[in-house]
């Protein structure tokens, strides 16, 4: 009896880190990637998923169950996704609240959230040589521009994009210090996700919602399992190139993130239908305005800079590597 109850423990302490890691995925700028290394499974979670591969499959095939569980760690990955989704339930809604009641402060912590998150991905690249400025610059560039397209500010609203935007998405959890909601805020999906969560959580459910979850949850899982294994290699491979590369493009995606926007649809209610434009610097009030925007935007790149303190590590390309023994 002593072991179950042990056993137990380690589970709700499973589902708390998850919780934990969940609350972080939700916020653009924070990543859980960084939360699961301040609370010491980062390593367990990425050797996990690595682990949905030949040896696994050939397990089921032959009907090896409890070996393939006991391979998969699998008590561990549900204990711990149990609790990445109450995490993200908990705080959709308020993300999606604030977005639209306080959009200047709210987008003024996201963008000291992400200047932070990039500045800590440059440290993780080992060398700056000569390639790794011009793909910084590259990358920089292309999200410069890739934000500025009008396709991302009225995204396409078909199964086959959602599907894409999970699966890219999703991969952010094996980077530290790259937030899979902003990569989800960049594709402009992420008002879409949080506002379905928020409505299920309101009792808003129909087929149409089930789906659409369904499809962006097929995506997440298929993008751990494959475009992750494509990071992989090139962090193998190419890791200050991926990095800097990575660095840059969080750099230009500062564009998408500019706090001081004028509503141009302040009839309509729903956050995700609303059309905003930047505002000209002159018509931003200095004392109201701008005074408290980049005090919020330094408390939240504070905010960054101590939690990669606390994982007290330089992400090592390495631990993502690691192939289990």
């Amino acid at each position: 009896m002593p072991a179950k109850d042990g056993t137990y423990t380690a589970d709700l302490l499973q589902v708390v880190r998850g919780f934990l890691m969940g609350g972080a995925d939700i916020i653009p700028g924070v990543s859980g990637g960084t939360v699961a290394l301040i609370l010491g499974i980062y390593e367990r979670l990425v050797r996990a998923i690595s682990r949905v591969d030949g040896t696994l499959f050939g397990l089921i095939r032959h009907g090896e169950w409890k070996q393939a569980v006991h391979y998969l760690d699998l008590r561990f990955l549900v204990t711990l996704g149990i609790g990445i989704g109450l995490g993200i339930i908990s705080l959709a809604g308020l993300m999606h609240y604030l977005l639209l009641e306080q959009r200047t402060f709210t987008l003024a912590a996201f963008y000291g959230l992400i200047a932070a998150s990039s500045w800590l991905v440059a440290l993780m690249v080992d060398r700056w040589r000569f390639l790794e400025w011009v793909f910084l610059i590259a990358g920089g560039a292309f999200a410069y521009w890739l934000v500025g397209l009008p396709l991302l500010h009225t995204p396409p609203d078909n199964s086959g994009y959602l599907f894409f935007c999970g699966a890219v998405a999703i991969c952010a959890m094996i980077l530290p210090g790259i937030s899979g909601a902003f990569i989800l805020l960049l594709l402009g999906k992420y008002v879409e996700i949080t506002g379905l969560i928020k409505g299920v959580l309101h009792g808003e459910v129909s087929t149409s919602i089930l789906m659409t979850i369904g499809i962006f949850a097929l995506g997440c899982l298929t993008g751990l399992l494959t475009f992750s294994k494509l990071l992989k290699w090139l962090l193998t491979h190419y890791s200050s190139v991926t990095m800097a590369t990575l660095c840059g493009f969080m750099i230009g995606s500062l564009r998408k993130l500019f706090p001081f926007q004028k509503d141009l649809t302040p009839e309509i209610t729903e956050l995700k239908h609303k059309i905003y434009i930047n505002q000209n610097f002159a018509e931003i009030n200095v004392q109201t305005e701008l005074i408290p925007a980049i005090i919020i935007a330094i408390l939240a790149a504070a905010f960054v800079i101590m939690l990669s303190w606390l994982s007290k590590t330089k992400v090592d390309p390495e631990i993502i590597e690691e192939s289990p023994s």
